[in-house]
């Protein structure tokens, strides 16, 4: 029987690539470059499956536009905002997704974050690496404190709990929404909010770990900030779309924000331009997943979805 064939739009790592081609007759896009839509509904009608990243828009549009021959989108990504779900369900097409892989890797670069926006570094690493740190006192590059501050978490999923695991080493105390509220084992004495707005009013630092989704975009709006105590920090690895980025910088120049720490934008790749002005905004190019294990997991456990998908299985993370 021949094997099917399976595309792979963006340069995955080796070893998720070396099993890839010992399973399947793969199409490979070594020069990792962006897919558009037509080029990614001409591969539908020559492949069997896909592993897409979050880069590769299945958009309504693009759904309808697929060939029948494509029966599965194993996504490497635990986010699917770039999927029309229901738009692919109605084409038979089956998605899935990697979660709880990334998760640890995802809430390392939070805190990175977190600690970077809150102490200054982008700041202090501009004034050592360019030569101009001539100057010490003790109201010299004077932050913010992160242990013992109160952290609020909106989203207490897989991500959410392994940043508040963290920061329970820097003796944050743990505030949080979620949908519901979660166990007492899993809770591990954080402090639930019922609402957001309480949430806000007595997060010190926040940190975004919710999907994009119709009701969160544009979630942290300019009401939103200003329900926050002055000073505080927020930080985003989740999706851009959470946050109104003219909101986002009115609320630094106001004072109501100390600093940022961003990790996703509204526009990617390339972010915001108009942040780069911004020494109290520490940004990354979206690496949150960007380990060598993860990388390798994310990989693995796509083509899990798969090898259950061509198996007559359900994948174990089939949306």
């Amino acid at each position: 029987m021949a094997r099917p064939v399976i595309w792979i739009p963006r340069r995955l790592s080796d070893a998720t690539l070396k099993r890839a081609e010992a399973s399947y007759e793969c199409i490979i896009n070594w020069e990792d470059g962006l897919s558009t839509a037509d080029e990614i509904v001409a591969m539908s009608a020559v492949v069997d499956g896909i592993i897409p990243c979050h880069s590769e828009l299945f958009t309504a549009d693009v759904a309808a536009r697929l060939d029948p021959r494509l029966k599965i989108i194993a996504n490497h990504s635990v986010g699917v905002d770039h999927c029309d779900l229901s738009a692919l369900a109605a084409r038979g097409i089956a998605v899935t997704n990697t979660p709880d892989v990334l998760s640890d890797a995802t809430a390392e670069i939070a805190m990175l974050l977190m600690l970077g926006a809150a102490r200054r570094a982008i700041e202090g690493d501009h004034l050592v690496r360019t030569g101009a740190w001539n100057v010490w006192s003790p109201s010299f590059m004077v932050g913010k404190q992160v242990t013992g501050a109160r952290l609020g978490i909106i989203g207490m999923g897989r991500v959410g709990r392994a940043f508040a695991a963290k920061a329970r080493g820097f003796g944050m105390d743990i505030h949080y929404f979620n949908r519901t509220r979660l166990s007492a084992d899993l809770e591990q004495g954080a402090t639930f909010h019922s609402d957001i707005e309480n949430l806000l009013n007595v997060s010190d630092f926040l940190s975004l770990h919710c999907p994009a989704t119709p009701d969160t975009t544009g979630l942290m709006n300019a009401e939103s900030f200003g329900m926050l105590p002055d000073g505080a920090v927020v930080v985003n690895t989740a999706r851009g779309a959470l946050i109104d980025e003219p909101a986002l910088l009115a609320a630094l120049h106001n004072g109501k924000l100390s600093a940022a720490g961003l990790d996703c934008f509204s526009s990617e790749p390339g972010g915001n331009p108009e942040f780069a002005a911004h020494q109290s905004i520490f940004m990354l190019p979206h690496i949150g997943s960007a380990t060598v294990q993860t990388r390798d997991a994310m990989g693995f456990r796509a083509l899990d979805n798969l090898d259950a998908y061509f198996a007559g299985k359900t994948p174990g993370d089939l949306l």
